[in-house]
Parts: structure tokens; sequence; C-alpha cells
């Protein structure tokens, strides 16, 4: 499904160009390696979600997987990079300029080695097929660069609305095996480490709850006691200033802690 690029794309082209550069790398090759990068993201499974792999200097979405329907309605031959672009609520379409200006920005800047320690991760709200709005968690890595270029990257698109109904998108990049991270960045161009609030064991918890899982499963999960995790939980919503789980949850998406 492919339409007249509108101004709007043209700008997030641009964008992407400025690192991105043509690649022979086959795409169903890419797709057998989709197991490892979804290893990469951490996947936690706060609602449904679809994966989809981006070529950043065309501009496209070189695949998507068939769990688009679930969430949004759409057959995977109904999404291309146009269509999505089009179905970004209007009012967060900024937005998504800003953030994958900021996200490019950083990924630019960081060391060689360093790539595969980090994520973006932002929402948006994206139409569905019934003309109503899901809001959409994007977590992305790059997953096919070298020192002067980035090719491809893996995304997985998660459906948040029941978790966080209004309020506007949130902007985090994440460090993964110890990296600082960067929580709801506001302000374009100003990165401030963040001060990470949980330890790494906290962290693990605090994903098993938004997940959804309930004190025993976690500590079967995480191989930990009961009374480990009831603790461990007790601390976390004390860090975190919530009340109830419910509030947590919703506060971990919006500050982009998970």
């Amino acid at each position: 499904m492919k339409t007249t690029p509108p101004d709007f794309y043209g700008s997030a082209k641009r964008l992407w160009e400025t690192v991105g550069k043509a690649n022979a790398s086959d795409t169903a090759e890419l797709q057998q390696r989709i197991g490892f990068y979804k290893r990469l993201l951490n996947i936690f499974q706060a609602g449904n979600y679809y994966y989809l792999l981006f070529n950043i200097y065309e501009g496209q979405i070189a695949y998507v997987s068939p769990e688009v329907e679930e969430v949004l309605g759409y057959r995977p031959d109904e999404v291309d990079i146009y269509s999505f672009m089009d179905r970004i609520h209007p009012d967060d379409k900024p937005y998504f300029l800003g953030f994958e200006a900021q996200a490019i920005t950083f990924f630019k800047r960081l060391p060689v080695e360093k790539i595969k320690n980090y994520k973006a991760q932002y929402d948006l709200r994206l139409r569905n097929k019934s003309d109503g709005y899901n809001r959409i968690l994007i977590q992305y890595v790059a997953s096919n660069y070298d020192g002067e270029n980035f090719y491809h990257s893996f995304h997985v698109h998660t459906d948040i609305s029941h978790i966080k109904p209004e309020g506007i998108p949130c902007f985090s990049l994440i460090g993964l095996d110890g990296e600082p991270s960067f929580y709801n960045i506001q302000s374009p161009g100003l990165l401030l480490r963040s001060a990470d609030p949980f330890t790494k064991r906290e962290r693990e918890v605090l994903k098993c709850i938004v997940e959804g899982n309930n004190t025993r499963q976690i500590a079967e999960r995480l191989f930990i006691s009961l009374h480990t995790v009831s603790t461990h939980r007790k601390n976390i919503l004390a860090k975190a200033a919530a009340k109830t789980p419910v509030e947590l949850v919703s506060k971990a998406i919006n500050e982009g802690w998970i």
C-alpha cells in the first residue's frame, strides 16, 4: 500500500538518510536473526505486540510480523512506512519527528561498540482499522550497522492503551548491560543522565510486575523466595512513590523505566 509521500514523510526520510546507507543484506537473512534482536530488546509483554524491520536509508519497512493484525487490525500487506506515518495521531506527529531526530543524534555520537547497548523508546497514538486510536510503545535497537553507517533497525510495537490511556508521548534512551539511561527526555538536544532508582534485581521484578505476574509467578521465574519478592515489591513501590501496582505500572510506562 503506497501513496504519494507527504512532507511529513519527507522530513523523516531526510533524518534517516543522515545515518543510513544502501546495504545488500538480504531481508530473509535479517528475519532469521529476529530471535537475537528480541533478546536485545528484553521484550516485556505488557500488551499485544508486533515487530518489524526498518530499512533506515531507504526509509521503508522491510518486514512486519503478522501480529500487527491483532494489535491494529491491519494485515501486514496493509502496512508500509507511508501508511504508518499517516496513521500517527495529528497531535503526536511533531513528537515523532523530534524523537527520531534525538535518537539519531544520540546513536551517531555513540562509539560503535556501545551501539548494541542502547534502545530508543517512545509512545505514540496510532489509528487502528476501526478508526480509533491505540497508544503504542515503540522500542527499537540498531540491528545492522558498522563504524560509519546504520542499515536496519529492529522495532517492537506494544499496545499500552490500557496502561496509558492519555497523556503526552514520552521518549527515553535505555542503557543495557550497565550503560546509563536517559528517561523521559523533555528538551531537544539535552541529555541528562538519569539516576536509576532501581537495583538490577528490582528492575527484573518490575519487568515481571508490568507483565502482570503475581508474587508466586515472579518467585518461580526468578528463582527467589516469596518473601524476597514481597520485599522487592515494597521497595519498588516506595522508590516509585506509587501506592498501588496499577499506579506503579502506569508510572513505569510514563517514565520509561522499562
